[in-house]
């Protein structure tokens, strides 16, 4: 173990040259063990393989124990229909007396990867390209994981009387929405309770530029399908007085936004109330929009993206171009996904959506409104002691001031920590940016930005253990 000399008291009794050398000198090796949690394509739905899910929690598990875990398992629990959820790696390191305990939250179930054909790099398999490094779950959020790991490590062998309690809970399901995650929190609140909760899923303001999570959206979704035939039938023989379902549906699917292009279901909660604003250009660039295509709404980029609802179309069931004929389609199913303002609430916002969908013409077609989804749209406390811990190791690791910023995601089981453990400051960091394309392919992480939200987080470690909450 290595101990580093006295410190500068301007940093609060933390040594922040000791930490930010150790990070620098063990980055390849975090890079190496990132690479390998890539490498496993631990996807938590239904379609997948479940036994590489399996095998990520037992990487986990395995790096869990290398940082100083005193003790490391894999739990499980059900859900609400008795469906049993995926592994999640719970950790811990007791407390020393008087010191505070902090949860580290990540999880390392990723996104399906999508079509092979849209990924520049092998989706699961890690690929440095100049300052950043591609693949699934290299952001979103195996970079999260091993930025708690790295970071415990750091401080276990550069501060002397490192007291403070650790757990770790890497989540498995989280891609899936988090299924069993209520049930999994009230099984083993004892074993999760923390004076901190930090989760590591959000993203920073751009690379350079680190961010505290200040607010996250709502998110609710349903399943509509719009049918108009008992059967499929021949096109150039019934076409003419019979639309088909996809028509029909292209009319429900249109009238969803208004003129502006702003979200046209009556009932949702939006506000005006961002102090910052992206500058267009960037915000375009960042996005990949084309440049003949008009922003969506009204207003700051910013409210748009953070305080007010966007509704978007991410599935349809119908014959691909490849596989069609002349054939009148008879049904058509599709998935609206809703990300909600906070001061939302989801069953409100599903209500007004169905209704919505209801008061649509479509001459009499018979359609189907099944919600599947609600999430809780989260405001953080910005006045919390660890808020201000937080902003100072940021700073410190970067070199500038870091950015409190809403963000257009959602991460509903925010509010089930919340519940259940009332008492906790909760702290919503990460390592993404505007280009990460988390969610979608080349999925990439930023090297640099990477190896500054480890030391960010170890020197937030150091100091709560220097000075306390």
């Amino acid at each position: 173990m290595t101990i580093n000399s006295p410190v500068d008291s301007s940093n609060h009794g933390v040594d922040v040259t000791a930490l930010k050398s150790h990070v620098e000198k063990n980055f390849e090796k975090i890079l190496e063990e990132l690479s390998s949690l890539v490498a496993i394509p631990g996807v938590a739905w239904e379609s997948f393989d479940p036994a590489n899910l399996e095998r990520s929690a037992e990487a986990v598990a395995a790096l869990a124990r290398d940082a100083g875990m005193d003790t490391v398992e894999i739990l499980r629990e059900a859900d609400d229909n008795g469906i049993m959820g995926a592994p999640a790696v719970v950790a811990r390191r007791k407390a020393a007396p008087g010191k505070p305990t902090i949860l580290l939250y990540a999880h390392h179930d990723v996104q399906p990867p999508g079509n092979d054909e849209d990924w520049n790099t092998p989706a699961f398999e890690a690929t440095r390209v100049g300052e950043r490094l591609y693949g699934r779950g290299a952001a979103d959020d195996k970079a999260g994981i091993m930025v708690h790991i790295a970071s415990l490590r750091a401080v276990l062998e550069s501060v002397a009387d490192f007291g403070v309690g650790v757990s770790y809970f890497f989540e498995g399901e989280e891609e899936a929405g988090s299924p069993s995650f209520r049930n999994f929190l009230e099984a083993h609140q004892e074993k999760l309770a923390a004076d901190v909760i930090i989760v590591a899923d959000s993203s920073n303001w751009a690379v350079g530029t680190p961010a505290l999570t200040s607010s996250l959206r709502g998110m609710a979704a349903a399943e509509i399908t719009v049918r108009s035939l008992g059967h499929a039938v021949h096109s150039g023989m019934f076409g003419g007085p019979v639309l088909d379902a996809p028509i029909l549906a292209a009319k429900l699917i249109a009238s969803f936004h208004d003129e502006n292009g702003s979200v046209a279901v009556s009932g949702l909660v939006a506000n005006d109330s961002a102090e910052v604003d992206f500058d267009e250009a960037e915000f375009r660039r960042d996005s990949s929009v084309l440049d003949s295509v008009q922003l969506a709404g009204t207003g700051k980029i910013t409210d748009r993206l953070w305080n007010k609802p966007a509704l978007s179309v991410i599935g349809m069931d119908m014959p691909s171009v490849d596989r069609s004929s002349n054939t009148l389609i008879p049904q058509m199913r599709f998935k609206v996904s809703m990300r909600l303002a906070p001061g939302q609430e989801p069953q409100q916002a599903l209500a007004a959506l169905e209704a919505h969908v209801k008061s649509v013409d479509l001459r009499g077609a018979e359609v189907q409104f099944v919600a599947t989804e609600g999430g809780n749209a989260y405001q953080a406390d910005l006045e919390a002691s660890a808020n201000d811990t937080a902003r100072w190791a940021l700073e410190q690791s970067w070199g500038v001031e870091p950015v409190s910023m809403g963000l257009g995601g959602s991460i509903p089981f925010i509010a089930d920590l919340l519940e259940v453990f009332p008492q906790a400051q909760i702290l919503v960091t990460g390592v993404e940016d505007p280009d990460s394309r988390a969610h979608s392919a080349n999925e990439s992480l930023h090297i640099g930005d990477f190896q500054k939200a480890i030391v960010a987080e170890a020197l937030l470690l150091a100091r709560i253990n220097s000075t306390g909450l």
